[in-house]
């Protein structure tokens, strides 16, 4: 790691300290999307991917040749795949050890780290996966004085037995159940009859619920950083989910929207404080660095409720640290790497934080294939710069390597996925679209911009036909799909 060093005072002194570390840090995921632009504040940072997203034209991404790679399932086997890579060992070998960076990983990728000799700058796997139950978020939020929406926890194998949790929780007849762990927009179930209940059973059996009575509510996503100093909040973000031209699955996020305007007067507020408390918390677990909170706004109330955690670098974690470098001088993440670096820091903490209340007008999309199919890409669209003439066509403007080269809200920064020589298949994520301006109204409709980008960028693809058989086997990119 660094060398050990007299205490960094305020914000000037922590960027010389990090535009001049050497120590690598290895940012191991699928895409650059999730930290995309961190580079440029950091120095010994390398983005190392599965995707070729930049066509090899971005000098801190490095791509090992793609050698044996299995059926991925989950974004670990991608981690584990790319850190067992003997291309990636002998970068590690020729240099000194560092640390690495992943969205998700598991008990074997920190095996694998410790045997390659590079420190993971994450809390540990066995933390992270019994905080992301949402049964422990409900109890730490209960400790740190944040209020969930009105639940009961137990178990249920029948409607009969759901009903009668239920009404011994005074939750009514319209539900919202949850299952402990997984994506929120797969492991969600809106019961409110015994026909729900039929639909969904066999996800719901033999598993610990929370059982929540459905509100009218806007959800929403802040991401924060929990640190010695105390939690840092970036912006508030509503979600923006389930609208079937992007995203096949019902309830599934897919973007969100980050606006001054989108909430009540005085609600940004209350959920800045609500993820504070809750970051708080969260480091008294041992839980340090970046989260991502969920939460529910009672529309009837406006009472701000907390949802779903994510312990991880997240979806939001692009947006979030847009937001805090251009209007507040600096990305949220920074704070992170010190809390997993060998160097003391001192910030005023009211002060940084104060620069990143006050923002303009952004949003992301993120594109999945929605048709149930399975083709070969014979041409993608390039990730950068496009720009959207009056009639909704788009065409390619200039290379880029991150969101902050974008003009007007014409232009929007296209992050890609999959390319040419690559399967689409349905639910698969293609890429995501990042832009200023909003693509989704007060009342919580697409845009019709929204729905111009997201018809425009697709028409970008070609593809054919694959023909299937009992003797084809899924490519190694396939399967998972889920990669923001």
């Amino acid at each position: 790691m660094a060398t050990k060093r007299a205490k960094l005072n305020g914000l000037t002194e922590i960027y010389r300290y990090l535009r001049r570390n050497q120590t690598p840090i290895y940012v191991v995921m699928p895409t650059p999307f999730n930290l995309m632009g961190l580079d440029q504040w950091v120095g010994g940072l390398e983005f190392v991917n599965y995707f070729d997203v930049f066509e090899e034209q971005h000098p801190r991404v490095f791509i090992p040749a793609k050698i044996n790679a299995p059926v991925f399932q989950s974004m670990e086997d991608v981690a584990n795949y790319l850190v067992d890579h003997p291309q990636f060992r002998a970068r590690v070998k020729q240099r000194e050890p560092g640390m690495a960076i992943f969205v998700m990983f598991d008990e074997k990728t920190e095996e694998l780290c410790e045997d390659v000799g590079v420190k993971i700058a994450l809390p540990s796997h066995e933390l992270r996966s019994r905080l992301d139950s949402k049964i422990e978020t409900t109890r730490l939020g209960n400790e740190a004085g944040v209020d969930s929406a009105p639940n009961i926890m137990g178990e249920a194998d029948s409607y009969k037995k759901l009903r009668a949790l239920a009404r011994k929780g005074r939750l009514g007849t319209d539900l919202v159940v949850q299952t402990p762990y997984g994506d929120s927009g797969r492991t969600t179930f809106f019961i409110k009859s015994e026909a729900d209940w039929d639909k969904f059973s066999a996800k719901i059996i033999g598993q610990k619920l929370k059982v929540m009575k459905r509100l009218n509510h806007l959800p929403g996503t802040i991401e924060g950083c929990a640190t010695r100093h105390g939690t840092l909040v970036g912006p508030v973000m509503t979600d923006i989910t389930g609208f079937e031209e992007i995203t096949p699955y019902k309830g599934g996020w897919c973007g969100n929207d980050i606006s001054p305007a989108l909430l009540p007067e005085g609600v940004p507020d209350q959920v800045r404080e609500m993820a504070r408390k809750f970051g708080d918390r969260l480091y008294q677990e041992g839980y340090r660095g970046v989260f991502c909170v969920d939460f529910l706004l009672d529309t009837d109330t406006n009472t701000v409720y907390l949802g779903e955690l994510n312990p991880r670098v997240s979806g939001a974690t692009p947006p979030t640290n847009l937001i805090t470098s251009t209007y507040g001088g600096c990305p949220l993440f920074l704070f992170h790497l010190l809390e997993f670096m060998d160097v003391d820091y001192e910030i005023d903490i009211a002060e940084v934080q104060s620069r990143w209340n006050h923002y303009d007008y952004w949003s992301q999309l993120i594109l999945k294939q929605t048709e149930d199919k399975v083709e070969l890409i014979t041409k993608a669209p390039r990730s950068g710069i496009w720009r959207m003439a009056e009639d909704g066509s788009i065409a390619f403007q200039r290379p880029a390597r991150n969101i902050n080269a974008l003009g007007g809200e014409n232009e929007a920064f296209y992050l890609r996925v999959y390319g040419a020589g690559e399967y689409c298949y349905h639910g698969a994520d293609l890429g995501c679209v990042l832009a200023r301006g909003r693509m989704q109204s007060d009342d919580r409709q697409l845009l019709e911009r929204a729905k111009r980008w997201n018809a425009a960028i697709k028409a970008e693809f070609e593809t054919v036909p694959i023909q299937t058989s009992t003797e084809l086997s899924m490519p190694a990119d396939m399967s998972a799909g889920k990669w923001f």
